[in-house]
């Protein structure tokens, strides 16, 4: 089995494929759209792909590939506890309070910003590419007493010493990856929580048309762990919805929903039905 993956290596996207597919060919891809294209081009069995962070918010580029592009199924989400780390080269482990620049990528060094702020007002705070980035830059600069936030992993792959563990400023963070394939996939862990992701595009603007979408679910006592809206592309005011529901498609009752939903005159896209599974801290 291959595996395309968000890189480079050494990321939080190839830990959640590490933790679901730990026997698969792992292929970096530089971009998201380059992880979904490898599936369709018959590089790849499956891409996982980053979806939501829960600081963060939604990874909008993921969410407007599914919706305006044909992709294989969602297979499976993988939720991951995000855990930052201070690593530096270790020649400068002994006097790390002293870096003189830290790197990351942007999302990392905003979740750490409290730490940074307490440690390193006179530092150099630099974003990269990635967090793997990083720290492959400070592993290649050890002339440099820099400090790069980064997870375990890229610690053990670029052979830098974590200084500081656990720098985030919120200890609840977590990303939601997603796992999308033409065919049925085996995960190595296990779950009995059951979702389906569709896409909702109101038939008109007119008052209420969102709140019919919603009463369709419920009044059927069907769960929804998200609603998101974002714009189609064609002009202001233009929306498309992301519904997450806490069900299977399987169940009568949400096919119901969906049915009544068409019926008024809504698209419905059906990026897949399937299990979520909880990464466990390292």
């Amino acid at each position: 089995m291959k595996t395309a993956f968000l890189g480079p290596e050494a990321t939080f996207t190839e830990m959640a494929v590490k933790a679901v597919f730990p026997d698969t060919e792992r292929i970096a891809c530089q971009t998201i759209p380059d992880c979904l294209e490898a599936v369709k081009n018959n590089q790849a069995d499956a891409a996982v792909i980053p979806l939501e962070n829960a600081l963060e918010g939604s990874v909008n580029v993921s969410v407007d590939y599914l919706y305006h592009e044909e992709n294989p199924p969602i297979r499976g989400e993988i939720i991951v506890p995000i855990k930052q780390h201070l690593m530096v080269h270790p020649h400068h482990a002994q006097n790390w309070e002293k870096a003189i620049k830290i790197v990351s990528h942007p999302h990392a060094l905003a979740q750490c910003h409290k730490f940074l702020r307490s440690h390193f007002q006179k530092a150099v705070i630099e974003p990269m590419n990635s967090t793997a980035a990083a720290a492959k830059y400070v592993s290649e600069h050890p002339e440099g007493n820099y400090g790069a936030i980064a997870n375990q992993l890229a610690a053990e792959k670029y052979g830098l010493t974590i200084v500081k563990a656990d720098i985030q400023d919120y200890t609840v963070n977590h990303t939601r990856f997603i796992a999308l394939s033409d065919r049925p996939l085996k995960f190595a862990l296990s779950s009995s929580v059951v979702k389906t992701s569709v896409m909702v595009t109101l038939a008109s603007d007119r008052a209420g048309s969102l709140n019919q979408v919603l009463s369709a679910f419920a009044w059927r006592n069907l769960n929804l762990s998200k609603l998101e809206s974002r714009p189609l592309k064609t002009g202001l005011g233009n929306y498309f919805f992301m519904i997450d529901i806490n069900h299977s498609l399987n169940e009568p009752l949400l096919q119901f929903a969906l049915e009544e939903i068409r019926a008024l005159g809504c698209t419905v896209k059906i990026l897949g039905s399937y299990k979520s599974y909880a990464v466990e801290s390292p």
